[in-house]
């Protein structure tokens, strides 16, 4: 059975959840901040829960980090992910290095209605949109995210500029 992923949910259905396993509604908070300040890749990161919490938690939901199908890196260092969808579609991240920055550009749908013929991801066609915890995985799941712990507090705030691909 597929558990359901914590990653993406807002504060009101983190609460839902801790509701669900009868948890305290102020650990929903807690969790929050473990998922989208902290950026946890494990339920055993987050300390300030208690450990029944922790495996209630483990045992009905994943965090829904999933790495990449594929990488590949071009000469200037810009670096394509490749990931599958909870639709079994794939999408693409971009990371692109510049000297003091960088940017990433993820995907928020899989496919595209603009039909330009030397894009594969147009090719493919509008198929849907991403959840938030798949634009989010894009996001946490790529190698470089793990090197915001050790890097400079300016590569914290250039990550956090994304730009969005996919049309409306």
């Amino acid at each position: 059975m597929k558990r359901e992923t914590l990653y993406g949910k807002t504060l009101t259905e983190l609460q839902t959840v801790c509701t669900e396993l009868q948890l305290p509604r102020f650990v929903a908070k807690q969790i929050a901040d473990w998922l989208y300040k902290k950026g946890v890749r494990s339920f055993e990161e987050m300390t300030n829960l208690s450990k029944v919490a922790r495996t209630q938690l483990s045992e009905k939901f994943e965090l829904g980090l999933h790495a990449p199908e594929r990488a590949d890196e071009s000469v200037d260092g810009t670096k394509k992910y490749l990931y599958r969808t909870a639709h079994n579609e794939f999408v693409e991240s971009a990371y692109i290095p510049d000297r003091e920055r960088a940017t990433l550009c993820v995907s928020s749908q899989a496919g595209c209605r603009m039909g330009c013929k030397f894009c594969a991801t147009a090719r493919q066609g509008l198929q849907h949109s991403l959840s938030a915890g798949e634009i989010i995985n894009q996001i946490l799941s790529i190698p470089e995210s793990e090197k915001q712990n050790s890097a400079p507090p300016a590569f914290f705030a250039t990550a956090r500029r994304i730009r969005i691909s996919g049309s409306s």
